[in-house]
């Protein structure tokens, strides 16, 4: 049973030391000046400004993107239930509703919390 996998194992084990072999190569071939200008973070060729550790960072916009991408996911789900409905049946069909319900009630506490506000 183990033997079957033999080829997996392999490929892994390939993969790791040609990834490890490449790492210690160019850490060898790398030039090794760092300078202060270097060490800087980039933002867009502005020069930083203040601490980069310190920055607050608005949380909204994830949790816009999040409520983006389930919606999304939700759209995943209905274009393949559209194809295959005549096979499915009845039971497929009350099963999508169920699943749309659930997320029209996710929906609607999103909008109840103000998720979906967009504030400046």
């Amino acid at each position: 049973m183990l033997l079957d996998y033999f080829p997996v194992f392999l490929m892994a084990g390939v993969v790791t030391l040609v990834g490890l072999f490449i790492l210690k190569i160019s850490s060898l071939l790398r030039p090794a000046n760092p300078y202060p200008a270097k060490r800087q973070p980039y933002e867009c060729g502005v020069d930083p400004v203040g601490d980069a550790s310190v920055g607050q960072v608005k949380i909204h916009y994830f949790v816009i993107a999040i409520v983006f991408i389930i919606f999304d996911v939700e759209t995943l789900y209905l274009f393949p239930w559209a194809v295959v409905l005549t096979d499915i049946g009845l039971f497929g069909y009350i099963e999508m509703f169920v699943f749309i319900f659930l997320l029209l009630v996710g929906f609607i506490y999103a909008w109840a919390t103000g998720a979906l506000e967009w504030q400046i």
